[in-house]
This record gives structure tokens, C-alpha cells and sequence, in this order.
């Protein structure tokens, strides 16, 4: 696997070769984009998801990955995949926002945060719903990488643990679906990726950062931030997606390692973002911020006021396709 952050100029010289006869079949490229830093435990499993199709595919596709922004950004991923510009991306569900709203299931506050019903997501009937919807928009899905059930709630200040807290907050969002929670307990949110909110903070575009608590650690939120709460408010995945002409160009073999490299991945993910989760608060502690941890009373408060409010939202966008998903879900609890 080529992992590059810039592009490299250089082609070597062929003097002589043009009267060598070679039987070797140039690799299929396959430019993958998304906007983790490099620390970024999800980042690393991308990183072991592209050798493995190298290793599984025999040389037949050379995976480039492209993090932290340098080939496409966030905001661009979905259409430059789709239009075939680049050949692969990730996205978090969330970032489908109002093109696809159904991403938005795992987002219910405190509603998908069992880590069974996590294991059991890749190749359920719930992904393989949301799989089919990705291809009305033009890609195709390989791989879920779940990455947190731990969210971080980050301020400066005072913490941000009760609803009456939230008021005229100005927060990071993630939509207009999952951010009704937070609209209702009289927040200001703000839609943002999360390689904008470090600058954001810093620069008091917004009071408080909303992410997975690992990346409060890998984006450094505590030289900006000394407060956070962590509570499991709700689960999101990294998902890597194809342009289907170039998936549809692949050999069997191309394909099957592919699938294969995919399935691994989703299981590596899992290990990886438990680790990390768990190690994140002392992490934060150890640099200087006051780690709330939410209580179950805690829970039972913000869930009273952001549920409603994030089942209506979510009914309205998605109608009778978010009704069958839900129902699909609910197999995997």
C-alpha cells in the first residue's frame, strides 16, 4: 500500500526496456480519500484494510489511501467517488445529512450503543438495507468500520452535563437529524467534519465540541477545551464506498479480496475503537481536562429531551424506509 499525504513527482527512466517483453498486468489503482489524521485509531485499521486487499488480491489492486483531507475533502467525498474522479472514500454515517438522512439510524440518542448489536451489524439486514440506499446515490459499499459508542462532549469553562446546560451553547453538529436533540435543550449547533473543529474552538466559532472520545484525544481538543463529558449518547461508522464502474472492472479475485479485506476490517474496527475508547479519558485527564462521566441520571435526563425530538426528526426525513430500518435494528438488539 502507497499511503500518501502528498503526491510525489517522479518517473523512473525506462532506457532499454522497450525491448523487453513483460507479461506482468499493470495493478488496478484504487485511490481511496477520507479526513482522519494519521493518529486516529480508525485511521491505522484503513491502513491495514488496504494492505489486506493488497495481500488478498495478490498484487492485483494497489491501494493508495489519502488521509486527513490531502485528496478530497469530507464534504466532497461522496460525489468525487460517485462521479469516478477517485476511486474510493469514508465517510461517517452522519455526513450524508440531508442526501441520505436514513445514515443518520445510529445516531438515536443513547438508542444503538450495545456492543453486541454493534458485532452483529456488518452483513445484518439493517446494513444491507442502508448498502442498497448507498447505491441510489451512486457507490458502492465495502466496508463498516464501527468507531465509537463513547461520545465526547468538550467546553470551556464549566462542563456541560445537565439539559439546562445547552442553552445558547453554540456546539459542533452532525445534521439536521441528529442535531434535533440538541436544538430542543436550546442549543445553537453548527455542521461541521471534524478536522473543522479544532480551528473552530480555538478561534470561538462555536462553544463546544461534539465528537468520538478517541478523537478528542487524536485531535487534541484538550489544548483547546478543559472540560468534557463522556456519555454513550450514540454509535457512528466510518464507511468505505467504491464507484461501482470500477468495482464492476474488478476480477473475481480483485472482488473477493475486496469482500474478504472488508469483513476483517469490520471486526479490526470493533478492537480498535473499544481499546481506544477505553483509554481515552485518562488520556484526557492526564492533559489537563475535568472528565465527567456521565451517571445514569445524568442519561435519563438528556434522553427525555433529546429521544422525542430526535425520533420526529428522524420519521420526517425518512418515512416509511426509516420505519422498516428501525424494525430491521431492533433484530440485532
Amino acid at each position: 500500500m502507497k499511503k500518501l499525504m502528498a503526491i510525489a513527482a517522479g518517473i523512473g527512466a525506462l532506457a532499454g526496456a522497450m525491448s523487453v517483453t513483460s507479461t506482468a498486468t499493470a495493478a488496478t489503482e484504487m485511490r481511496c480519500s477520507h479526513q482522519l489524521p494519521p493518529a486516529h485509531h480508525i485511521a491505522k485499521v484503513i491502513d491495514r484494510w488496504a494492505a489486506e486487499i493488497e495481500t488478498l488480491s495478490a498484487g492485483e489492486i494497489d491501494v493508495q489511501v489519502f488521509g486527513a483531507n490531502s485528496l478530497t475533502g469530507a464534504k466532497q467525498n461522496a460525489i468525487a467517488v460517485a462521479k469516478g474522479d477517485i476511486d474510493c472514500a469514508f465517510s461517517i454515517n452522519p455526513q450524508w445529512g440531508k442526501t441520505l438522512p436514513i445514515m443518520n439510524v445510529t445516531l438515536g440518542p443513547f438508542a444503538v450503543s450495545s456492543l453486541d448489536a454493534l458485532k452483529k451489524w456488518n452483513g445484518s439486514e439493517a446494513a444491507g438495507f442502508l448498502e442498497e440506499k448507498l447505491m441510489t446515490k451512486g457507490v458502492k459499499n465495502v466496508v463498516w468500520m464501527f468507531t465509537t459508542r463513547s461520545t465526547a462532549i468538550t467546553s470551556k469553562g464549566a462542563p456541560l452535563i445537565a439539559p439546562e446546560d445547552f442553552k445558547g451553547v453554540k456546539i459542533r453538529g452532525l445534521g439536521p437529524v441528529p442535531d434535533s436533540g440538541f436544538i430542543k435543550m436550546g442549543a445553537v449547533p453548527s455542521a461541521m467534519s471534524g478536522s473543522k473543529v479544532y480551528q473552530a474552538l480555538s478561534t470561538g466559532v462555536i462553544d463546544a465540541g461534539l465528537t468520538d472520545v478517541s478523537a478528542a484525544v487524536s485531535r487534541k481538543y484538550f489544548e483547546v477545551q478543559d472540560h468534557v463529558t463522556v456519555l454513550p449518547l450514540f454509535s457512528i461508522y466510518f464507511h468505505g464506498y467504491v464507484n461501482p464502474k470500477w468495482y464492476d472492472g474488478l476480477s473475481d479475485k480483485g472482488k473477493a479480496a475486496v469482500t474478504e479485506a472488508g469483513n476483517k476490517a469490520a471486526a479490526w474496527a470493533i478492537e480498535a475503537s473499544e481499546a481506544s475508547a477505553a483509554k481515552a479519558p485518562g488520556q484526557l485527564a492526564e492533559k489537563g481536562m475535568k472528565v465527567h462521566m456521565a451517571t445514569d441520571a445524568d442519561i435519563e435526563k438528556l434522553k427525555g429531551l433529546m429521544s422525542p425530538a430526535f425520533d420526529k426528526a428522524f420519521g420526517d426525513a425518512t418515512g416509511e424506509d426509516g420505519k422498516k430500518l428501525l424494525g430491521l435494528i431492533s433484530k440485532l438488539k
